[in-house]
């Protein structure tokens, strides 16, 4: 059976955790959503740490119990220990060193962007190096991967991460959250060259990202048009959405590039996180890259969203590399960069 380890995902608004064998083989993987934070159109983090605290337990429960082991079992325990909201971070590290001293188990702390870096490699060939793209609700940045626990900075969002302009879009809509999904199902209703909403930073030199200007002209295009009819919603949502193709297009080869300076062999970009599940931008993301002679590679969509797969396998990686440690010395991190990781 090799090395089972339990991961626990609590850095947001998803509850998760996952069992499985360091060939990938997934005994059990439980995510709690949570819905309270709909009302209030983003994450609470109070509400979000409560929610842990209320349901971790009951679901590292049930996770144990439909895969059959025992504590025993386990060769480790990962839990993302950072970056993400300190107050939900804590409930999930404490609870795995909890277990780490009543197994007597060694406790791996995963760095929850790394998480999303290499879950890819759980199921698919990739190896390093290798360029990471990854955008999610608080993130939005290019890596890239040296090794396990190795990571360079090629680029990142000066203002908003590209997830958090989803969501504010939706709720300027109307569209609730997350705003990422609501988004792109309308979008598909409608027509991308309705609005032309600003490409900031476009076909300019580097691997930034900026999106607070296309939030704003999307405010000002709902203001100037009125009452909003639905065709009206799914033109936006469309043209937003082309806008931002176009950016990550734009982005994309410039990452590509400058990886290829620093790294000769790139063949591979890595795109994760919750918004790498928007299959309009999986598709502009793909042709941009295999232009580029680079093969693009998404994780499944159910791993692009946190969750305690990623953070098991993680885990496996790190166990590997011999990070499995015994201490209990490690501090939940609010901010955690992947390259400071080492």
């Amino acid at each position: 059976m090799g090395e089972v380890l339990l991961g626990i995902e609590t850095s947001c608004d998803e509850t998760a955790v996952a069992i499985l064998t360091d060939s990938g083989e997934v005994f059990a993987h439980e995510v709690l959503s949570q819905v309270e934070h709909s009302a209030y159109g983003g994450v609470v983090p109070e509400i979000a740490a409560r929610a842990h605290y209320d349901f971790l337990q009951v679901l590292v429960k049930k996770a144990m119990s439909n895969s059959g082991l025992k504590f025993d079992d386990l060769s480790s325990i990962a839990v993302t220990a950072g970056p993400g909201l300190v107050g939900s971070l804590i409930v999930g590290v404490m609870f795995a060193k909890a277990v780490s001293y009543a197994t007597k188990k060694p406790i791996i702390a995963v760095n929850h962007l790394e998480a999303h870096a290499l879950v890819a490699r759980m199921n698919q060939e990739i190896v390093f190096p290798f360029l990471v793209l990854i955008v999610s609700g608080g993130h939005c940045q290019f890596m890239l991967a040296h090794d396990v626990g190795c990571y360079s900075k090629l680029g990142g969002a000066i203002d908003d991460s590209l997830g958090e302009a989803f969501d504010k879009v939706a709720r300027m809509l109307g569209l609730g959250y997350p705003g990422g999904p609501a988004v792109e199902c309308k979008a598909k209703n409608g027509r991308g060259d309705r609005f032309f909403f600003p490409r900031a930073l476009h076909n300019r030199p580097g691997c930034d990202f900026s999106f607070s200007g296309l939030k704003t002209a999307v405010r000002y295009a709902i203001e100037r048009e009125g009452p909003l009819d639905e065709e009206m919603v799914c033109d936006i949502c469309a043209s937003f959405q082309e806008c931002v193709g176009d950016i990550l297009v734009s982005r994309i080869r410039n990452a590509i590039k400058a990886a290829r300076q620093l790294k000769e062999g790139i063949d591979k970009l890595v795109v994760t996180g919750g918004v790498a599940s928007n299959g309009f931008l999986r598709t502009i993301i793909s042709q941009c890259a295999e232009d580029m002679g680079v093969t693009a590679v998404f994780p499944p969509r159910e791993l692009c969203t946190d969750n305690g797969i990623m953070v098991a396998w993680a885990g496996v990686e790190n166990f590997r590399k011999g990070n499995a440690v015994a201490s209990l010395g490690f501090a939940p991190r609010a901010r955690w960069p992947m390259e400071s990781i080492s």
